[in-house]
């Protein structure tokens, strides 16, 4: 099942896409909002699922032309956004380049930061950006969106409460961030409003792709019409997202519409390229001594995005554009 949200208010008007993200069809009688059907999941999804079949099979008179534009992320503001650093070799890179090692923890305790959650961008929204020299980077990512989690899940019982999958660009600031960690209370002003796919899916669209609570497909960075990198999302990954979801269970109950990301997508096979600038800055560091990529300026454009094996894009494309904010 796809689900999508039409900018509309805060919270957005949900609408069901059908599987080739052609047509949709407004789903008010069953859910008015993606919260509202999450938070009652149980009854909405069988009726979610049984119009979404009905649209693909052609069988919806109120069917019309959905236009990714038109998108809200399909949750247009969330209770909690919790991100993750599920590619741990990412992490090695990005210290290794400051000369620092990674402790032996990282590997069995994932790292997460609680984001900025009351109002994200919208796919195909422009990053507005006050001053370039914050060092704005792109970071492309995946997610999930849970119902209500109890307290102290196992991971096995967490996979059960996964209910949707998306796309993401976690903007950052990256010369911002420094300062930030000094003081040992980590990200705020470094971590803007994060942008989504302009669709969400559940997990069985995604067939036999979707194992051992991973992705297994590459997720698509495109800068300036340019391919930045491809890496496999299921390659690499230290902690799946049924354990990044236990991580935030436990000390806390979660509610439905939590979103928890898997942090910035990277493979060891550094050929695939690279799902954020500040990956290949280190890169760079590493092999001539200094970076010579530079940051996102005004009017850089960044679009993420992921094809199944047909190469029909499977959440709709992420695409901004980099613009000077004007109060």
């Amino acid at each position: 099942m796809k689900l999508a949200s039409l900018k509309h208010g805060r919270d957005g008007k949900l609408i069901v896409v059908s599987r080739d993200l052609k047509q949709a069809v407004e789903v008010s009688d069953i859910a008015p909002t993606l919260q509202v059907a999450l938070d009652n999941w149980s009854d909405s999804a069988p009726a979610l699922e049984k119009r979404y079949q009905a649209l693909n099979d052609g069988q919806c008179t109120d069917a019309f032309s959905f236009d990714p534009a038109a998108c809200a992320s399909p949750l247009p503001r969330a209770y909690q956004w919790a991100d993750g650093s599920a590619y741990v070799n990412h992490v090695e890179l990005v210290r290794k380049a400051r000369g620092a090692e990674v402790p032996e923890s990282f590997w069995t305790d994932p790292l997460m930061y609680q984001g900025m959650s009351d109002g994200f961008l919208a796919p195909h929204d422009d990053i507005e950006l006050c001053d370039e020299a914050w060092g704005c980077d792109f970071e492309a990512e995946i997610a999930v969106i849970t119902d209500d989690v109890p307290m102290a899940s196992s991971a096995e019982q967490s996979a059960k409460h996964i209910k949707l999958l998306m796309l993401v660009n976690d903007v950052s600031l990256r010369n911002l961030i420094p300062a930030e960690l000094a003081k040992g209370f980590g990200f705020f002003q470094s971590k803007p409003a994060s942008a989504f796919s302009p669709v969400a899916v559940t997990p069985d669209e995604l067939g036999d792709v979707w194992q051992n609570n991973k992705v297994h497909l590459p997720l698509e960075v495109n800068l300036n019409d340019k391919l930045f990198g491809a890496p496999n999302a299921g390659v690499d990954m230290t902690f799946d997202f049924s354990q990044l979801v236990a991580h935030v269970a436990k000390s806390r109950h979660v509610a439905a519409g939590t979103i928890v990301g898997s942090g910035t997508v990277s493979n060891l096979d550094r050929s695939k390229g690279s799902c954020c600038l500040a990956e290949r800055r280190m890169l760079e560091i590493i092999e001539h001594g200094e970076a010579k990529t530079p940051f996102m300026k005004y009017g850089d454009k960044i679009e993420i995005d992921m094809h199944d094996s047909k190469g029909d894009s499977i959440f709709g494309k992420i695409s901004q554009t980099v613009v000077p904010y004007t109060r």
